[in-house]
């Protein structure tokens, strides 16, 4: 009996293949009660493990307030909420294999990886610089010539840094290696004179280090990075309801708490291109 009628079954799962491929995230997490965070341990003061392991900093907040907008979206009266470690490598990747829902972190925005991915409204916008030992009187890009700089393998910082190497006629190695750790592992041990990083990135080594003031932070920047959120392609409804959550928080004010709260205590004030980006992203219901 099932040989008779199994090419009607067949035929049956063939034909729903489309529509469950087309289930969007707000279903899925409709269907399971349950977000899926992913965030990057290693990115403070974006992103990072606490004192006690959990999930905090800038972007995680952001998207919390995500959370609690499809919440209300859904109109669930719970709604569980999971955050995903992820690193730079697998970050794209887990959006795209539905192991997260939302990536939040430190992640710029590409056309490149638009084509893999789509994000939300920029969450922040810095440039990448270099991070040095504060005897090593590096403070331009220039002062890297005929030396070793490290960049994290598969971000954004590694090809920009090579262009602004090659387009200025400075002669540096660049030096790729696994993780930020590394990057200060070599950079401490002297192997290589500078860490190059998207600027807010290594404002939050600095801060995360035992001895912040044996480091220095070059003047110049040698690249534009936008940062957002990532979400699946072609994921609309998901997409406006966490557009929504950033232009409310940007409209309200409530950006200028979160970003003295994880900015502020270090000094650390908003460019005038971010106070823009928050303006100009605030946009109307």
């Amino acid at each position: 009996m099932l040989h008779r009628y199994s090419p009607i079954l067949f035929s049956l799962i063939y034909c729903m293949l489309p529509a469950l491929a087309a289930a969007g995230t707000l279903d899925q997490i409709k269907a399971s009660g349950e977000i899926r965070i992913g965030y990057r341990t290693d990115a403070p003061p974006l992103a990072f493990n606490d004192g006690s392991g959990q999930a905090a900093g800038y972007s995680v907040d952001l998207c919390k307030r995500i959370a609690t907008a499809v919440k209300e979206q859904l109109k669930l009266a719970n709604l569980k909420v999971t955050f995903v470690p992820l690193t730079s490598a697998d970050r794209l990747d887990a959006i795209v294999k539905n192991k997260a829902d939302i990536e939040c972190g430190a992640t710029t925005m590409t056309l490149s990886r638009e084509r893999k991915v789509d994000f939300t409204l920029m969450t922040f916008v810095t440039g990448g610089s270099l991070l040095s030992l504060a005897d090593s009187n590096v403070s331009a890009l220039s002062d890297v010539a005929g030396k070793s700089v490290a960049v994290v393998t598969g971000t954004t910082s590694q090809p920009a840094l090579e262009s602004a190497l090659k387009k200025n006629l400075i002669d540096a190695r660049v030096v790729a290696v696994a993780d930020r750790a590394e990057a200060m592992k070599q950079l401490d041990t002297k192997q290589v004179v500078a860490f190059a990083s998207d600027q807010i990135v290594l404002i939050g080594q600095m801060i995360e280090s035992a001895a912040p003031s044996k480091y220095s932070l070059a003047h110049d920047l040698f690249s534009y990075e936008p940062y957002g959120f990532v979400v699946r392609r072609d994921d609309a409804d998901f997409r406006l309801v966490a557009n929504g959550a950033l232009a409310q928080v940007y409209r309200t004010g409530q950006i200028e708490q979160l970003f003295n709260r994880w900015f502020g205590q270090y000094g650390v004030k908003p460019s005038p291109i971010l106070t823009a980006m928050y303006a100009l992203q605030s946009l109307p219901d």
